[in-house]
């Protein structure tokens, strides 16, 4: 399992989403720069102990009302190749050294792990504690006709989301993962959904409350 080190992050991932986040497009602020907090999440292992994966809730407080934005993680000891456009930034690690980090959307480490963990064959792990699960994170996904393999993926962003389109093997069904960027605590997955991650993010009042971080669908 993946050992979530006490030390230090130069810069540190909300101040590497302060520049970042502006630029996409589910991004719901206006001229102000984002005021992030980091304010739910969990981590997902990478079973060859490579590349580090969490899928961070963050709360934007800059505008009239607080946002809430998924950011799914890969953190790397080298460049992804073929992933420049994903680079969300690079950041110096006190223990691991550089780190390279991207938008985990399109890392394949990352996509593979989130599709095992619809299938039941990855477990969710606490965000800040080593070798923990966590049990706030459900997963599942009516799985009858493919394993949980993918042969292939492409991620497409749009003004809500990024909908990650996967060909599992060997049947080569696609399925889209909707990733929701814009989370909408207390939110459950539609009725015509396929499966789902769900996990706490937070209401205006500061409690916590289960809401749908991924929908999947099947394609058209």
């Amino acid at each position: 399992m993946a050992v979530v080190h006490r030390t230090t992050l130069t810069p540190t991932k909300l101040e590497l989403l302060t520049s970042w986040l502006p630029a996409q497009p589910w991004y719901r602020g206006k001229a102000q720069q984002p005021v992030l907090a980091r304010t739910g999440g969990f981590r997902l292992d990478d079973p060859k102990g490579e590349v580090g994966i969490e899928f961070m809730a963050a709360t934007d407080t800059s505008g009239d009302r607080p946002v809430t934005y998924q950011v799914p993680f890969s953190y790397r000891g080298a460049p992804l190749p073929g992933a420049e456009e994903a680079l969300i930034g690079t950041t110096e690690h006190g223990v691991l050294g550089q780190r390279w980090v991207y938008d985990g959307t399109r890392d394949p480490v990352l996509v593979a792990q989130l599709f095992a963990l619809l299938a039941g064959e990855a477990e969710p792990q606490m965000q800040s504690t080593s070798d923990t699960p966590d049990p706030s994170v459900t997963a599942g996904i009516d799985a009858s006709g493919f394993a949980a393999e993918i042969a292939s993926f492409t991620a497409t962003d749009t003004p809500d989301g990024t909908d990650v389109l996967v060909a599992t093997a060997p049947a080569g069904r696609l399925l889209t993962l909707r990733v929701n960027r814009v989370l909408r605590p207390g939110q459950d997955p539609d009725g015509r959904a396929l499966g789902h991650v769900t996990a706490p993010a937070p209401l205006p009042d500061g409690t916590m409350a289960p809401t749908a971080f991924v929908v999947v669908h099947a394609h058209p």
